[in-house]
This record gives C-alpha cells, sequence and structure tokens, in this order.
C-alpha cells in the first residue's frame, strides 16, 4: 500500500495536505523519516507514526452507534439525516449500517465494511438474538406472549402464497416506565420490515417507543447519548468472532 493512501485511510488529511505533511517531516516509517509520500509500505508489518503517533492498520473498520431517532438507516437520503452523516469525522467510504432501523427508532447500531460479518449477524439461519426494549400501548396479555413465542402471522407471505409467520420470539416483562406504560424486552432473530411493530400489532397492542439493544454479544454501550459513537473494542471485536489480523 502507497503511504499516502495508508495515512489518508486514516483521516490524516486530503492527499494534497498529506504530501506537505511528509514533506514537512510529520511521518516515519520504521523509526525513520518518510520523505516521499508515494513509498509504499507493508502495511501489516511497518510502523508508520504520524507526529510520533503509531498508526495501526485495520482491514476492516467496526463502529457502535447509538442511533437516533429521526435519522434514517442508509447511506445516502435526499431528505434526512442518515447514520453516516452522523459519523462525519470518520472515513465513512465502504462502511453500511448492519440491518436497519426504523427512523423513530433508537438503539444499537453497527457500521462496518466487513460484509462477511453483516451476513453472519443478520442471517435468520444464524439464530442472532436481537433485544428491543419495548413500551407498550396496553399491558401485554398471556395470549399475546403466546402468539409471539410460538410464531405470529404479521401478514407476510411465502413463495407458495401461505401465511409466512414470524419465528418463534421471546418475550420478558420490564415493569413500566415513568408514564406507565407497559414495558417488555422483545428477543428475536430476524429483521423483516417494521417487525416489532407488525408483530405487536399482530398481538392487539401498539409500540410507543421502541429502542434496540442488543444484537447478538455486542451490546448498547451505555455510556453513550443519541447520535454518538465509538470504534469497537478488542474484546468486543473478539466476541463477535473478528479476527482483525
Amino acid at each position: 500500500m502507497r503511504l499516502d493512501k495508508f495515512l489518508g485511510d486514516h483521516n490524516i488529511g486530503t492527499r494534497k495536505q498529506i504530501k506537505e505533511y511528509v514533506k514537512n517531516g510529520r511521518c516515519s516509517i520504521n523509526g525513520s523519516v518518510a520523505t516521499k509520500p508515494d513509498v509504499h509500505i507493508d502495511e501489516n508489518s511497518d510502523e508508520i507514526c504520524f507526529d510520533g503517533k503509531v498508526l495501526s492498520f485495520s482491514k476492516f473498520h467496526y463502529y457502535m452507534l447509538y442511533k437516533p431517532q429521526g435519522v434514517v438507516s442508509a447511506t445516502t437520503d435526499g431528505k434526512n439525516t442518515t447514520v453516516l452523516d452522523l459519523l462525519a469525522d470518520e472515513n465513512v467510504r465502504g462502511l453500511s449500517p448492519c440491518g436497519r432501523l426504523d427512523i423513530d427508532t433508537e438503539g444499537l447500531l453497527l457500521l462496518t465494511d466487513d460484509g462477511e460479518l453483516i451476513h453472519r449477524l443478520l442471517s435468520p439461519k444464524k439464530h442472532v438474538d436481537k433485544i428491543y426494549e419495548v413500551h407498550l400501548r396496553d399491558e401485554i396479555s398471556d395470549e399475546a406472549i403466546s402468539a409471539l413465542t410460538k410464531g405470529i402471522d404479521i401478514g407476510d407471505k411465502d413463495k407458495d402464497g401461505e401465511p409466512l409467520l414470524t419465528l418463534p420470539a421471546r418475550v420478558e416483562k420490564k415493569g413500566s416506565d415513568e408514564e406507565g406504560k407497559p414495558v417488555i424486552h422483545l428477543i428475536i432473530h430476524e429483521g423483516r420490515f417494521h417487525q416489532v411493530k407488525r408483530m405487536l400489532e399482530a398481538a392487539g397492542n401498539e409500540v410507543l417507543f421502541l429502542k434496540r439493544l442488543s444484537m447478538g454479544s455486542l451490546e448498547l454501550d451505555d455510556s453513550l447519548n443519541p447520535g454518538e459513537y465509538r470504534p469497537l473494542t478488542d474484546n468486543e471485536l473478539k466476541l463477535l468472532g473478528v479476527n482483525e489480523n
């Protein structure tokens, strides 16, 4: 990889700026000051420093975002703010949201350019748990819980035109919110269009507030506020089965 591309991938600056930075001696390769921005490096073994800070190479990038309401889970949109807009300070080239949250839904969203991980987390065959905090209009009945845990008809059809039930879910009652509305945790393994809202509607209820808390081993960081993000930690990557190298 060329040095200027490596530095660009770390958001050091534009190609023109990086050329100037190298000219001014701000970058070193294995302890020696770099003199040419187009010199080729081994990103896996060479030690690259900028202003004395070692820059590590990552083949893929992984960010945890607390998606706020009013933001769309898309890479581009003509009208609304996108989740990539919230990462404006990062190199977002190639990043995609892992799954989607409705515009009025908030919570955990993983953004990455690791397509294999996205497939693994989203495939219904992998049975990856997705936990949602759901505030409801009415107290959920035992009958509704039974229907949700067995699989419920939300209007989708299979290739033969037969009702395509949701996969069995789990329901955990969590008391009430500040307004006295019942709160549950709903654990599902799919990501159909408006799935959680449609499941509760089919069960005779209405979702008033929806927040995704986790996806597989990845849990929303309590220290993040809506709209904030951070890179995944080494431990989170390990739990996701990601081998950076």
